[in-house]
């Protein structure tokens, strides 16, 4: 065997130990993660660093609570806000893609197209970037994750992780920081509310909300009333 053709040989090898590593690595993750409460993301490390940097001591406040004790307002709200369609699909919803695509192509302000299947795979899985690749990984987990979680799971797991505030994650820690309530408890308003902060939580205050905050409250309200529940 030549010298040439040797390395070659170890290099194709090599990929095809890492690719059988990544795939089954990956899918064990996503199956042992379905049965198990998710406490910390890679966002929350990345915050956390973010915080220490900036001189304020890290800190994360979550609270992982149970599908059944959290409101059905809140579940509505976030269909209603972020995903319309979040019974029905399979993690994607390819109309609302196109819209966004066509919007980023005319405007400046970039509009996302992830559902709440999306959102949950890239935040348990992945760090938060903006390229093609970490877009092709969020695809691979929200394809994994829709073939193995029910839908009540992905969105136990999306309420329980999502960012809600400095430091606050979670519908349960987000509802006792600005409600002293537990999340079974928000009302309609309250859940529009929390939901009307994404997708920039770190910019939108739900304790002191300003007039474009009480405005998207009223549009979720406004779609809340029209979708009426969501059955998972």
């Amino acid at each position: 065997m030549s010298q040439k053709i040797r390395p070659m040989i170890k290099f194709k090898r090599g990929v095809k130990f890492f690719t059988l590593l990544f795939f089954t690595s990956s899918i064990f993750s996503v199956l042992i993660m379905r049965l198990v409460p998710i406490t910390f993301t890679p966002l929350m490390l990345i915050r956390s660093v973010e915080q220490a940097i900036d001189g304020d001591f890290p800190k994360a406040k979550r609270s992982w609570t149970s599908y059944g004790n959290i409101s059905k307002n809140m579940v509505l709200a976030v269909v209603s806000s972020e995903d319309n369609k979040f019974p029905e699909h399979y993690g994607f919803d390819f109309v609302a893609i196109e819209r966004a695509l066509k919007h980023n192509t005319k405007k400046k302000k970039i509009r996302g197209g992830s559902t709440i299947s999306q959102q949950t795979g890239k935040n348990v899985f992945l760090v938060p970037a903006r390229n093609w690749i970490r877009k092709g990984f969020e695809t691979y987990f929200t394809i994994l994750i829709e073939a193995t979680w029910s839908k009540k799971r992905i969105m136990e797991t999306y309420l329980n992780i999502v960012e809600l505030g400095n430091g606050i994650y979670g519908v349960q820690a987000a509802s006792e920081f600005y409600f002293e309530k537990d999340a079974k408890n928000l009302t309609k308003r309250q859940s529009a509310l929390l939901a009307a902060t994404l997708p920039s939580p770190l910019k939108r205050n739900p304790g002191n909300p300003n007039a474009a905050m009480r405005h998207k409250q009223e549009l979720i309200l406004r779609i809340m009333r029209k979708l009426r529940e969501v059955n998972l």
